[in-house]
């Protein structure tokens, strides 16, 4: 399918408008995911002409991914990642996971950001970072696009692991589905429930009735809870 190459307007208008001279792109993979952490690539690219092919990763074959991380690694100015454990998500909550991942990734580069390009309209990151959000960042700006490959190939290596270590996790299909629902891991939790990498807040769990005593409430959802008398649902 044709799509428009990924450009650095946004990274010019940035320099133009703010004086910033360093400038990260920003992306998250696996936020929907029932299983495993939430993964944010922070980016650095410059103003280089950008590898052919690149794109969101959503609009890439695995094996395409997979070819141009191998480009793109070397071809970067620099970039880190930050993730936020299942542990971490059914605490926090998602917004607050993704900031701490988001934070995590853009300390561990070696020269701090002057300005964030963030995909997507909200601004889960916020203040001391200045930041710019882009809807659809990850297909119109290059150093998104980038964050965007790196963090789908790098966390969906890292789901691959996790399925290999045997003891019933093989059974999830962890390298098929990177912790997204599939029937696989659908059937898999029916009959074995979760393991240590599930997220225990989601609603999948309701579906479940030999499970449901594993679910985990946020303490400030469980004091919004008894505030409700005990009537609150939750929509993940």
């Amino acid at each position: 399918m044709p799509y428009e190459a990924p450009t650095h307007t946004v990274e010019r208008s940035l320099r133009a408008t703010t004086g910033a001279k360093v400038i990260a792109g920003v992306d998250e993979v696996g936020r929907g995911a029932w299983a495993g952490p939430v993964t944010v690539c922070a980016a650095i690219t410059g103003l280089r002409r950008p590898p052919a092919g690149l794109t969101d990763s959503k609009l890439l074959t695995p094996k395409r991914r997979d070819a141009l991380l191998d480009v793109l690694e070397g071809w970067v100015t620099a970039y880190a990642l930050g993730h936020s454990s299942p542990e971490e998500i059914d605490e926090l909550g998602m917004t607050a996971a993704l900031r701490l991942a988001a934070e995590r990734a853009l300390v561990a580069l070696p020269v701090r950001p002057d300005a964030v390009i963030l995909d997507g309209k909200h601004d889960y990151l916020g203040p001391p970072w200045r930041v710019r959000t882009v809807i659809k960042g990850d297909q119109s700006c290059i150093a998104v696009a980038a964050a965007s490959v790196i963090a789908k190939v790098r966390r969906d290596r890292m789901m691959a692991a996790l399925g290999e270590q045997g003891g019933g996790i093989e059974d999830f299909a962890f390298g098929a589905n990177a912790g997204y629902p599939s029937p696989v891991h659908r059937a898999a939790l029916e009959e074995l429930g979760p393991t240590p990498y599930h997220r225990l807040s989601w609603s999948y769990l309701d579906a479940l009735p030999q499970w449901r005593h594993l679910k985990k409430v946020r303490r400030s959802e469980e004091s919004m809870e008894l505030e409700n008398g005990g009537q609150l649902g939750f929509d993940f």
